[in-house]
């Protein structure tokens, strides 16, 4: 059988910080928002060009 070797670093998996401080938060109801938003942008530019 051929052995099996796991790479160094602890096999490849990165450990991340569990809550990530950023500057930019947004709750959901924002990102809907922006999101909706753009979609009306697009639909509105379709109907002008």
């Amino acid at each position: 059988m051929a052995d099996i070797g796991i790479p160094g670093m602890g096999g490849g998996l990165m450990r991340y910080k569990e809550e990530y401080n950023s500057k930019l938060k947004f709750g959901p109801g924002v990102v809907i928002a922006m999101i909706v938003a753009v979609i009306a942008f697009v639909v509105g530019l379709r109907f002008i060009y």
